[in-house]
């Protein structure tokens, strides 16, 4: 068994062209796609306020996650603005703001709500340190503590559900087409490794082990789990690659991200492995890998959040597909903060797909073969 493992990858070594490119299509989009969601809308500001307070003005309008306000000369915002390269700008003035447009948008109504929102908070909290009794002998900055106090420790909290059940709907759009397109590209890495064991029966290769002290269990054990191991080095060197590279923390869970992996991995040799006793030849094999895996990644949720499918149809079918618990892995972990033990539902039917998609594959293979 681990003569055969050795000489796979040796011959990984001399030809990892098929690794090496699907490695590469997936970062480039995944990047691309995570960057282009990442952009924040640039909106140039201008302030007639005292330095002190435009300062806090700019505290707050800086934790959007959608604008990215910056500090402007109010020509340099007309001129930005006419020539339609920021949709709008901001500027600041002592009991109100105006915003400069040339038409209106969505992002500009937008904008509008939220530097209304910053500036109502910051005038009724201005309005209250101005209205401090003089003989209760408090400093304005000990009104702001109090002040900050009282919405980071509210009196009363609200709890906001969403119609799809008791867990809130939550959206990454950075890890999103990461986890997406590494769950996508992996299964042809490891389908066409899968597809050795066709051909290997093809070329009369596997009567040839047969006949040397190999047991027959030993020859699929070591080839599906090569397949497992380069499919499994594939993802995890992506997401390393996101993570120590490019500087993706995926909210404390990376560790735990490589382990629930390992399910979803497995669940795709298996897949493959059944496909290839349903088929011919290569040339089949090809093709419906290909739409096997398009389907997946598009009903399992790879390409978009299945978040956002409302058909009942879609999501039916979904129940059927393991990119589906795959994304729920990643994402339950990474984005809602599961542990493990709260994952062990998509863990097991995964674990289960792949029980009986193997047992099946390897059944059919051998039967093709009698």
């Amino acid at each position: 068994m681990s003569s055969i493992l050795i000489a796979k990858f040796r011959l990984f070594l001399r030809k990892p062209w098929l690794f090496v490119i699907m490695t590469t299509i997936c970062l480039l989009m995944a990047f691309l796609i995570g960057t282009a969601n990442q952009s924040k809308i640039n909106v140039p500001v201008y302030s007639h306020l005292p330095q002190k307070e435009t300062n806090e003005l700019f505290r707050s309008l800086r934790h959007s996650d959608l604008f990215d306000f910056q500090p402007t000369k109010p020509s340099e915002i007309r001129k930005l603005v006419s020539e339609g390269k920021v949709e709008a700008g901001v500027e600041l003035e002592k009991n109100a703001f105006c915003l400069i447009v040339s038409s209106e948008t969505a992002n500009v109504n937008l904008i509008r709500q939220y530097v209304q929102k910053v500036y109502v908070d910051h005038m009724q909290a201005k309005a209250i340190i101005e209205h401090v009794p003089a003989q209760s002998h408090m400093r304005a900055e000990e009104v702001k503590k109090i002040l900050n106090e009282a919405k980071t420790h509210p009196l009363f909290t609200f709890e906001k559900k969403s119609f799809h059940g008791e867990q809130p709907i939550m959206m990454d759009s950075q890890l999103q087409p990461i986890f997406g397109f590494s769950l996508f590209f992996v299964i042809y890495t490891v389908s066409f490794n899968v597809l050795q064991i066709l051909v290997e029966k093809r070329e009369r290769i596997w009567d040839r082990m047969i006949l040397s002290p190999l047991k027959k269990w030993e020859i699929y054990a070591s080839n599906l789990l090569y397949s497992f191991a380069v499919g499994y080095i594939q993802v995890a060197l992506i997401f390393s690659i996101f993570h120590f590279g490019v500087g993706v923390d995926f909210h404390g869970k990376f560790a735990e991200i490589l382990l629930l992996l390992v399910p979803y991995v497995f669940t795709l040799v298996a897949l493959s492995i059944f496909i290839t006793g349903l088929v011919k030849s290569e040339q089949q094999f090809r093709a419906i890998i290909s739409i096997v895996s398009v389907s997946m990644a598009m009903i399992g949720g790879a390409y978009w959040p299945l978040e956002i499918v409302s058909s009942k149809i879609l999501l039916t079918l979904s129940k059927f597909v393991p990119v589906t618990y795959g994304m729920e892995l990643l994402k339950g972990a990474a984005v809602y903060g599961n542990s493990i033990s709260d994952l062990l539902y998509p863990i097991s039917v995964l674990f289960f797909m792949g029980v009986v998609l193997m047992g099946l594959g390897i059944n059919l293979v051998e039967r093709r073969n009698a």
